[in-house]
């Protein structure tokens, strides 16, 4: 008796997130108004248990004098500024706003909270002494506009603060990224989990003075200045 065997179907790429892929500033709005209630719960994992929390407590340690947090999400950060610092927080997410706020107050910490786009913030040029901005130009829709206006409201020889995710140092890691990055941009609100956060900063046109990659070689705590001031 011959046997035969049915051809095997060929297996399905992995989906990859087009180059243009972006969500407007409206979609991201309504995500994020919608993650707002149980976003802590959803990240406790990777700020507890990776660690995300402390490197966000030595990356903050630096801010000083007038402080900008753009896309400030629940005000998961308030707790690493000084306690009468003047400090400004936006965000596009009402939602979120309303949770930061109630943050502020728990901690009785005097934060100015406005609605705002960071692509568009609406600020003087050197507003500020330090800018402030984490895990979020991975769903900004430009995130290269967005890091120009940071650097335009914060001072000549200002700091910018950034902490960042993107591609994994690890072989194995960077290709489990790869291979489930339309999952994870569809799950998490438009999240590019596989951008070069570096290559962000030198593209905006901004001055490194110092970076440090940790946890999976994933995230990036990166400390910057308004290019104009390197002049």
């Amino acid at each position: 008796m011959k046997t035969t065997f049915a051809p095997q179907p060929k297996a399905c790429p992995p989906r990859r997130i087009p180059s243009t892929a972006r969500m407007t500033s409206r979609e991201l709005q309504m995500a994020h108004d919608t993650l707002a209630a149980e976003y802590d719960r959803r990240t406790w994992f990777n700020e507890h248990v990776l660690g995300v929390a402390r490197q966000r407590k030595r990356l903050l340690s630096q801010a000083t004098g007038r402080i900008l947090e753009v896309a400030c999400g629940t005000g998961i950060n308030f707790r690493h500024y000084p306690p009468h610092g003047e400090i400004t927080a936006v965000d596009l997410s009402p939602q979120m706003l309303d949770v930061a706020r109630e943050k502020a107050e728990a901690r009785r910490l005097s934060v100015r909270l406005e609605a705002m786009d960071a692509e568009q913030l609406d600020f003087v040029d050197g507003s500020f002494d330090t800018v402030v901005s984490t895990l979020s130009t991975c769903t900004f829709p430009e995130p290269l506009q967005a890091l120009r206006e940071m650097a335009r409201v914060c001072r000549p020889g200002g700091l910018i603060l950034l902490l960042e995710h993107g591609h994994s140092s690890i072989p194995w890691l960077a290709r489990y990224q790869d291979d489930h990055e339309y999952a994870h941009y569809q799950a998490h609100a438009g999240c590019r989990w596989t951008q070069e956060p570096l290559d962000l900063v030198h593209a905006a046109d901004l001055k490194l003075m110092g970076s440090r990659r940790s946890i999976l070689g994933m995230f990036h705590s990166i400390v910057a200045t308004p290019a104009s001031a390197g002049r």
